[in-house]
């Protein structure tokens, strides 16, 4: 069956990565439209098993037309990994993928309010049931808050002016629409890159705010190492130099021994095991999976094996 109107990025290399064994048990912790999923359930064996999650209810329904009793689809947040294998009754597995980002469908169902390229109620949320939207937050934020989330988000030079701006109109009229807000932000970004609208960076910024995907990213970066069993992979794609960093710092960091006091006589054999190495380098998409598809562009694939090394019971 296909994925549906998602192009699953960096497809066969996550999953070759994962070194997907007809009887494991494995984790795809951002399902979107199963792209991932039914490449490991197709390297699956009849006993193999596959947990799938999304916090994105749409994302969970759509996967039920795979039909397959090896799959195990789950309606919540990655963060919430622990207590998800828990429940299903998995103490350890043998790979975890997380296919960071919003996905095309998100993107391309106006109603959802991600895009700027639709007018649409400004929402923004990947798990429509909670929380509070888009609109909600800036109605309600200071404009110090916003400014500093376009900024530390967005990575967006006017910040400051585009805070100013929206609350300034937000004082007139609510922001509710996508378009509305994309208006806001033309009228107070003086440039921009080359063929990129001026809203670009401020939707990220407010996407990644509403769904605290940094946040989440850094709940469950542990919580995989913590799953894995030794010689499990862990395959992270990112897609925002935000993501990358956290995770590349986390990477590097639980693939290096403990520090221990300076001076002591110990060989390099005798350092303590670190619970994860490092697999490869850094894998981006070639040049023709870019021309198929432009989100490409800008993921970056990480993977990291776990070691024998044991791990402090989990808090």
């Amino acid at each position: 069956m296909s994925g549906g109107s998602h192009a699953p990025v960096l497809l066969d290399e996550a999953v070759e990565a994962l070194q997907v064994r007809p009887d494991g048990i494995y984790v795809d912790a951002t399902f979107g439209r199963g792209g991932h999923s039914r490449e490991v359930l197709r390297r699956l064996g009849e006993r193999g098993r596959l947990i799938a999650m999304d916090r994105d209810a749409a994302a969970v329904a759509a996967g039920g037309e795979i039909g397959d009793g090896r799959l195990q689809l789950v309606h919540d947040s990655f963060s919430h990994l622990r207590e998800v294998l828990h429940t299903h009754d998995v103490p350890q597995v043998d790979g975890v993928l997380l296919d960071l980002g919003v996905s095309s469908p998100q993107l391309d169902d106006a109603v959802r309010g991600f895009s700027f390229r639709f007018d649409a109620p400004l929402d923004m949320r990947m798990d429509a049931t909670r929380g509070v939207t888009a609109a909600e937050w800036l109605a309600e934020a200071s404009e110090r808050e916003i400014g500093e989330i376009i900024r530390d988000y967005g990575e967006e030079r006017f910040a400051k002016q585009i805070a100013a701006a929206i609350v300034a109109r937000r004082a007139q009229n609510p922001l509710r629409t996508t378009h509305e807000l994309a208006r806001v932000v033309a009228q107070a970004v003086r440039t921009r890159e080359p063929g990129q609208d001026p809203a670009t960076r401020t939707f990220q910024a407010l996407r990644i705010h509403v769904n605290q995907e940094l946040a989440e990213l850094n709940a469950v970066l542990p919580q995989c190492v913590q799953a894995l069993r030794s010689g499990g992979r862990l395959v992270v794609i990112s897609f925002h130099s935000l993501e990358d960093r956290i995770v590349k710092r986390f990477l590097r960091e639980q693939s290096q021994p403990p520090p221990l006091p300076r001076k002591l006589p110990l060989r390099a054999t005798e350092l303590p095991q670190p619970p994860l190495k490092l697999v490869g380098r850094a894998r981006h998409a070639g040049a023709a999976e870019i021309a198929r598809n432009p989100r490409a562009r800008s993921a970056v694939m990480r993977v990291a094996e776990r070691t024998a090394a044991p791990l402090p019971k989990a808090a």
